[in-house]
């Protein structure tokens, strides 16, 4: 039997690609974006919810600018965490399915070793400690849910790391990247498409958080590099370290999860991150 999906953040990276695992999908899918639905209105929630008979929602919006939440933590706090907390409050009400996205900024970055689930969350700035809050209101709201926190997501929408470095090093003949920052892009296709394969396989019942990146371990500077030669650019990119790259905020320097759970229990295979990569890039070049 088909289900009602109710998807937030439509028009966000993830969003477009649940958009895009939605045309080949059994099930029912409902997009929406702020225009459409204020997520911080839990009536207008409610009242949606109820009217469509919604079995699960997959929540893809959130505030996701790193340095700016520090300038606009009320903000950041509302829709990473009083927003996220609506959903979930109407999930427990509706007995609807909460499927939920979080980050590896939840954690400080200290580690050396992969991040489990139960590792302890210390995050560094506004961004990783509403997201941290939002986790806390769903586990708190006693509704049924699915967190997966994810890392460094890029994908042919909007503007993320994949893009800018395409962009500079196409321009530029030289170019500065962090190279103390460890951790694994993720593919936002590959994300949707575990995602969609949990709410196909009726795996409801694993709730929990959960980790999801691609496989594989690389630094910033790794990345670019490889971004920048599936490209076919020729620009010479050189290591820095975090210090001569000034932020607002303090980055985690070790940010690798560990999908072990994940994969164990939904049965699910990876793609290693420059597999997916050049599958982004395919695309990219397809655009134009």
């Amino acid at each position: 039997m088909s289900k009602i999906i109710l998807i937030t953040g439509a028009n966000g990276q993830l969003g477009r690609e649940m958009q895009r695992v939605a045309k080949v999908d059994n099930n029912n899918y409902i997009f929406t974006d702020s225009d459409e639905l204020d997520i911080t209105n839990i009536s207008a929630i409610r009242e949606v919810v109820v009217a469509n008979r919604v079995d699960v929602i997959v929540n893809c919006a959130a505030y996701t600018n790193v340095d700016k939440a520090e300038e606009e933590p009320l903000l950041s706090d509302l829709l990473n965490n009083k927003a996220v907390e609506n959903l979930a409050v109407v999930s427990k009400e509706r007995e609807v399915t909460l499927i939920h996205i979080s980050t590896d900024y939840v954690f400080d970055g200290s580690a050396c070793t992969p991040y489990i689930e139960d590792c302890k969350t210390s995050p560094t700035g506004a961004y990783g400690a509403t997201k941290l809050a939002g986790e806390q209101s769903i586990i708190n709201s006693g509704c049924s849910y699915i967190i997966i926190r994810t890392s460094w997501l890029y994908s042919i929408w909007g503007n993320n790391f994949v893009k800018t470095m395409q962009k500079l090093t196409a321009e530029r003949d030289t170019l500065n990247v962090i190279f103390d920052q460890i951790g694994t892009p993720t593919y936002a296709g590959d994300l949707a498409d575990a995602i969609c394969d949990i709410v196909s396989s009726d795996k409801f019942g694993k709730e929990g958080v959960y980790h999801f990146s691609n496989e594989g371990v690389c630094s910033w500077y790794d990345f670019a590099v490889e971004i920048c030669e599936i490209s076919g650019n020729s620009c010479s990119i050189n290591p820095i370290h975090s210090y001569e790259y000034p932020s607002k905020v303090t980055r985690p320097h070790y940010s690798v999860l560990d999908k072990t759970k994940f994969k164990a229990n939904f049965e699910a295979t990876i793609p290693h991150w420059r597999r997916s990569l050049v599958k982004c890039i395919d695309k990219l070049k397809n655009q134009k």
